[in-house]
């Protein structure tokens, strides 16, 4: 990731949840993202399969009440920090057996960020005085969201 990038990426932490990251977390972080987005695909594809579809649209993908909140909250922070262009990037799509609607690709930007959000968000929740988050809490960060999603 270019410079400019890692710089945001540092900003919309510290704006989402007042946590401080740096360079060497963006693995991490990358990692979680394409994880996640990964199964979210993985179930929007059973959707679409079950429905009897050989493509996966957006309403495919399982986001909840939770997610959709943390969706808009990143697409306000967006229009300052201007994050999504880089997501798009960072996202590595998986291979499916379905094919992916241009309009559902077009949206993952903005779920990687509403992912993102929640990351960052639930850091303070494990640690409400955290600021820099340390290898553990990435590890049960992780953990929350591999139970949930």
């Amino acid at each position: 990731m270019a410079v400019m990038g890692v710089a945001k990426f540092e900003r919309f932490f510290r704006s989402a949840a007042g946590v401080t990251v740096d360079k060497d977390d963006l693995k991490r972080y990358s990692d979680f993202v394409n994880s996640k987005l990964h199964d979210l695909l993985l179930i929007g594809e059973a959707t679409a399969k079950a429905n009897l579809r050989d493509i996966v649209e957006p309403w495919d993908l399982p986001v909840t009440k939770g997610l959709q909140e943390m969706l808009h909250v990143f697409e306000k922070m967006d229009e300052e920090i201007e994050l999504a262009p880089i997501l798009e990037q960072l996202a590595a799509l998986p291979p499916l057996d379905l094919a992916i609607s241009a309009e559902a690709e077009s949206r993952l930007p903005v779920v990687a960020g509403g992912l993102s959000v929640a990351l960052a968000r639930t850091f303070k929740v494990i640690d409400p005085a955290l600021r820099t988050p340390h290898a553990l809490h990435w590890e049960r960060t992780f953990e929350i969201f591999n139970l949930l999603l």
